[in-house]
């Protein structure tokens, strides 16, 4: 009868843990401080927008003249909890529109 309970309470023991498995956050993109945002201004070179914000997370080959910065953090299981998604648009070499604040997808 002991030979019988022992690998039925570890089969029992190991389903329950299964469920816990430990989820770290996960951070995806640029996390860019909001003082180097308000820095970009209308009419600044690529170098000077790369040296604020960096290189950006997406640099489309058919559109070059924007680049995407965007980011999310997801902790745990839980939807992302802080997204952010910046386009700068360029005329040439310099910037001809900043879009700030635009909204990502409602599942990340």
């Amino acid at each position: 009868m002991r030979k019988h309970l022992f690998p039925i309470f570890l089969l029992v023991a190991c389903l329950l843990v299964s469920g816990c498995v430990y989820q770290a956050a996960l951070s995806q993109g640029n996390l860019l401080d909001q003082e180097d945002i308000d820095q970009v201004e209308v009419g600044m070179t690529r170098g000077q927008v790369r040296f604020l914000l960096g290189t950006p997370m997406i640099d489309d080959p058919f559109h070059q003249n924007r680049w995407d910065y965007v980011y999310f953090l997801r902790v745990g299981r839980q939807k992302a909890t802080f997204k952010r998604w910046i386009s700068i648009i360029f005329d040439g070499e310099n910037v001809m529109e900043i879009i700030k604040d635009q909204e990502l997808r409602e599942d990340l």
